[in-house]
């Protein structure tokens, strides 16, 4: 269950303060699929990151599966993005000297996982992704975009995460590749993964069930 009150989040700027996330409250239950829909810098982005204890919020609560992680310390924020969030980035954020199954398998070696269950949930989660064989021992700069988002995918679920945050996760990609990414996001509802995407993608917004609309930082 995520559950966020009053949620607000400020910046200061040499014009004044600029509100990024403007008293912003919902509730999603646990496998909801949702989408954070709205024009570029209505805040969307800075709501995610309040979501995943990337950034901590001026004022508000975040509330996960009973944790409220907007008033956690820098050092339990760590210890909540490895146990409970998968990120999902627009640009990737793959390791480019590692390949794609040594990408997969990053997160669990801080999580101190021993190595061979690392490397059998990394091909497990590569194959259940669609990327098989030998583009799993590539390099990301070897692979396509579309190729590299399914690394970034299996990468945000090695550690079963209870949610999953994606930034603009079609905004790269064709639109075939694009219906794939969203089948599979979709997909990890039915276990009770919590699925949050940030789009500018109405078509995306569509397929979600629950959809949020923000303008200068409301929701509308």
């Amino acid at each position: 269950m995520i559950e966020v009150q009053s949620l607000t989040k400020s910046f200061k700027s040499p014009g004044g303060d600029v509100t990024a996330v403007d008293d912003v409250s919902f509730t999603l239950a646990p496998g909801t699929f949702a989408s954070i829909v709205g024009s570029s810098g209505s805040g969307k982005s800075t709501l995610l990151s309040l979501l995943g204890g990337l950034d901590k919020p001026s004022s508000g609560t975040v509330r996960v599966d009973d944790e409220v992680i907007s008033a956690q310390s820098d050092h339990e924020l760590i210890g909540y993005r490895r146990a409970k969030v998968g990120f999902v980035f627009q640009s990737f954020n793959l390791i480019p000297n590692l390949s794609a199954l040594e990408n997969v398998m990053l997160p669990m070696e801080f999580a101190k996982v021993d190595r061979s269950a690392r490397e059998a949930r990394a091909t497990e989660l590569l194959d259940q992704v669609g990327l098989l064989g030998e583009k799993q021992r590539r390099r990301p700069a070897k692979l396509s975009g579309g190729e590299q988002q399914r690394v970034a995918i299996a990468r945000a679920l090695a550690n079963h995460p209870s949610v999953i945050l994606a930034d603009e996760p079609t905004g790269n990609l064709d639109s075939k590749t694009g219906r794939k990414i969203v089948d599979l996001l979709e997909s990890l509802t039915a276990d009770g993964t919590t699925v949050i995407v940030v789009t500018h993608d109405e078509r995306l917004a569509e397929r979600t069930e629950t959809q949020f609309h923000l303008e200068d930082g409301r929701i509308i």
